[in-house]
Parts: C-alpha cells; sequence; structure tokens
C-alpha cells in the first residue's frame, strides 16, 4: 500500500510510494506514480526522453484525438472540459484511431462521442484511472532505459 515518501519525487514529483527490496537486507523507497527509485536523479547530460501518447479529450459532445511528446504543454493550450485517456504511441498510432473512428469524423481531429470511440476509451480507462499516473509510468520507464 502506498505511503507518503520522504520528499517529492525527482521524476515525477509523485509524493507517494513503496519501500521495496534492492538487495539483501535492503530497501528503498520508488514513487508509486513512475516507479523511480527516491534520491535518485535522472542524469542531467542525457537528454529527458521522449515518451509520446495518443491523448483523447472531451468538449461538450466532442473528442479531439491528437498526439504530443509533450503533453502537459501541449493539453493547456487546447480548450478542453476533460482529458479521458493516453495511449502510447505517435503519429502512426494517432492516424490509425482517426482512420479506425472515422465514421464519427466531425472535421480535423474532432469526433462524435459516440460507440465505438466511447468503448475505446472505456477500455483505456479501465487499465488506467488516471492517464496522468499512465503517462508518469511511462515517463519513468523511459528514465529507466536510458540510465541502464
Amino acid at each position: 500500500m502506498p505511503e507518503p515518501m520522504p520528499s517529492p519525487c525527482r521524476v515525477c514529483g509523485g509524493e507517494l510510494g513503496e519501500r521495496l527490496p534492492v538487495g539483501i537486507g535492503r530497501s528503498a523507497w520508488h514513487c508509486d506514480r513512475c516507479g523511480w527509485r527516491l534520491g535518485d536523479a535522472p542524469d542531467a547530460d542525457l537528454r529527458p526522453p521522449r515518451v509520446e501518447v495518443v491523448y483523447y479529450l472531451r468538449y461538450a459532445a466532442r473528442v479531439k484525438i491528437g498526439t504530443s511528446s509533450t503533453p502537459r504543454s501541449r493539453l493547456a493550450a487546447i480548450r478542453h472540459d476533460e482529458l479521458l485517456a493516453f495511449e502510447p504511441g505517435g503519429r502512426t498510432l494517432e492516424q490509425q484511431r482517426h482512420r479506425e473512428f472515422a465514421s464519427l469524423r466531425e472535421g480535423g481531429e474532432w469526433f462524435t462521442s459516440a460507440a465505438p470511440l466511447t468503448d475505446h476509451i472505456a477500455a483505456l480507462q479501465a487499465v488506467q484511472r488516471d492517464p496522468w499516473a499512465a503517462y508518469d509510468r511511462w515517463l519513468g520507464d523511459a528514465f529507466r532505459r536510458l540510465s541502464s
């Protein structure tokens, strides 16, 4: 069960974590949000990893399907009521989703909020209750791959 950590995570700012074994008779705090080991810092000499996501935004009765490698700044620039979900992937996956839900397209990247699109979003939400936590986990995984 996650507990408050002694300090925030350096990767995602998460405040909850778990003490996990890191050797014989030793343990360390690991962020519950991104999985990063508390106290470890990403190598400052490495460029931050690029984690691309396909995002699903609701505005009124419409859904925007877009992609970004900087979702915090991208979503801040788009008028929307709610972030529904993220899916790991870039432009190729975004274009695949646009084709998949083409019958619901209203224009550009906006689609009518109806099945089968709402079913797809519900399946994503069932796996990732909090899209930002999922993104932070993917970011933490990418940092670990860079550091190993």
